[in-house]
């Protein structure tokens, strides 16, 4: 596979891919600020709203195995083009959608875009740059990144108060015009004359294997479905793991490598990463709605009210690498991660009488623990792969944020509605949720602290830092 060398592509690629990325994490940020408005509009209530970020989120952790092969066999160009188009198709039909059935069908449009463009565009600035550029365009492309979680819950905030909902998804289809017009100049059909087979059997029953769990367990939270349904779902979701994991012994080239598990740092990071995330994932969903139902905040004030979180992450990043540098993975992973419980459960001490001064200081804390928990977790986990495992391993790291984190959506939404008392279909309008979102924060708080115990297991001198982490501690999703 030859990279081009057209001075054009090289200079605009790395604008085309920020762009995608900036579309991407705006969308992202800037929904669960609106859930709330949302909600009253479609007839829902807003405790349930919550399966419009599931079905985004688990339809990127299904499809993100399959981005490089797609890439490889189709080009970069045309896969990245697939993915705005679709991208864009989604957000019009969320911006359509009458119920909250079209709603998350639309979203599973959405996120099948989604799933490809920071792959793909990854990929593309990987083969057109040499190695010793790609970390500073991978810094220049992280910027707008941090720009979208920035403004996306302010945007949203306003939007929904002084305009409509139907706005947070269609401010996205000029911004896709544009990323269609620029990927057609400026993106290399970039493709392997050879590609290497795809492990289609295991791609079928891993993402069957997450799909019935997800269903399986939202459907026992919610009371969707009946709950023999949900346990069938369960059962049968489990099974196909299992299935997966044995297939992967036998296949030649499997999706993920099992040998990956035999590297201790990699184990414990991905273990500690799925637990960790649970609370640290669920609480961007989970605070814009307690300063709205909870604390009485209109959109806008809850959108502006969440600034400080980003800003907190924003100044961790530059002093991440040397805290962990000087103390240690273990050191850092361990006492971080009980600090990040803690700090989530003290969202249980906020009251309606709270000022915004202190609210503002305890957002941006937390914003600051947990961008560095983030950081480490990223880069312990990748910190000691070679290259002959750093691609699988980088593949399946990122499956399992976006897993975990539905996982954290769906079971912060379960405690709420358990503490709350109001059955899902029911409005929760003159209901008091206030105690139900601080028992919520106390439980997810208690959740994110118990993976110290898996951080725990690191040896003093394990998490060496190489480019595969390095990488992951620049990683615009966290």
């Amino acid at each position: 596979m030859m990279a081009t060398s057209d001075p054009s592509i090289r200079r605009f690629l790395p604008w085309v891919v920020a762009l995608a990325f900036f579309m991407q994490t705006l969308d992202t940020t800037i929904l669960n600020t609106a859930l709330p408005g949302m909600a009253h509009d479609l007839g829902e209530n807003p405790l349930r709203m919550q399966s419009a970020v599931i079905a985004y989120m688990l339809t990127v952790a299904l499809l993100i195995p399959a981005s490089g092969w797609l890439a490889d066999r189709f080009g970069t160009r045309t896969i990245f083009l697939w993915a705005i188009a679709l991208f864009s198709l989604g957000s019009l039909g969320c911006a359509l959608s009458p119920s909250l059935r079209m709603l998350v069908l639309a979203r599973i449009v959405q996120g099948v875009g989604g799933a490809l463009l920071a792959p793909i565009g990854r990929l593309a600035v990987l083969r057109v740059f040499p190695r010793e550029q790609f970390l500073p365009v991978m810094s220049f492309i992280a910027i707008p990144g941090l720009v979208g979680p920035l403004i996306g819950p302010t945007l949203g905030g306003f939007l929904v108060q002084y305009v409509s909902w139907h706005w947070i998804f269609l401010i996205n289809l000029p911004v896709g015009v544009a990323g269609v017009w620029a990927s057609l100049r400026f993106m290399p059909q970039l493709r392997s004359e050879w590609p290497s087979a795809f492990d289609w059997g295991g791609f079928v029953l891993f993402s069957l294997g997450l799909a019935l769990s997800s269903l399986a367990l939202q459907g026992l939270g919610e009371h969707l479905v009946g709950t023999a349904l949900s346990v069938i779902c369960l059962v049968a979701g489990l099974a196909a793991m299992a299935a997966y994991w044995l297939h992967a012994t036998r296949h030649p080239r499997p999706l993920f490598d099992p040998a990956l598990f035999t590297i201790p740092t990699f184990r414990i990071g991905i273990l500690g990463n799925v637990f960790a995330r649970l609370g640290s994932g669920a609480t961007p969903f989970l605070t814009p709605m307690f300063l709205q139902l909870g604390l009485g905040f209109t959109p806008s004030e809850a959108g502006l009210s969440m600034v400080p979180t980003v800003l907190g992450a924003m100044f961790t990043k530059t002093l991440a690498t040397r805290l962990i540098q000087r103390q240690g993975y273990r050191r850092v992973l361990v006492g971080n991660t009980l600090v990040l419980g803690v700090m989530i459960a003290s969202f249980a001490l906020i009251r309606r009488d709270s000022g915004h001064v202190w609210l503002a200081v305890q957002l941006a804390l937390f914003g600051m623990v947990n961008s560095l928990q983030f950081t480490a977790m990223n880069a312990v986990t990748l910190g000691s792969l070679d290259p002959s495992t750093a691609s699988s391993g980088n593949s399946l790291l990122s499956v399992v944020q976006q897993l975990s984190m539905s996982l954290g959506v769906a079971s912060s939404s379960l405690f709420l509605l358990l503490f709350s008392g109001v059955p899902v279909n029911r409005a929760a309008a003159g209901i008091d949720l206030l105690p139900a979102f601080h028992a919520t924060y106390l439980a997810v708080g208690t959740m994110a602290a118990l993976a110290s115990f898996i951080f725990f297991q690191l040896r003093t001198d394990e998490g060496e830092k190489g480019p595969a982490a390095q990488a992951a501690g620049d990683s615009i999703q966290d």
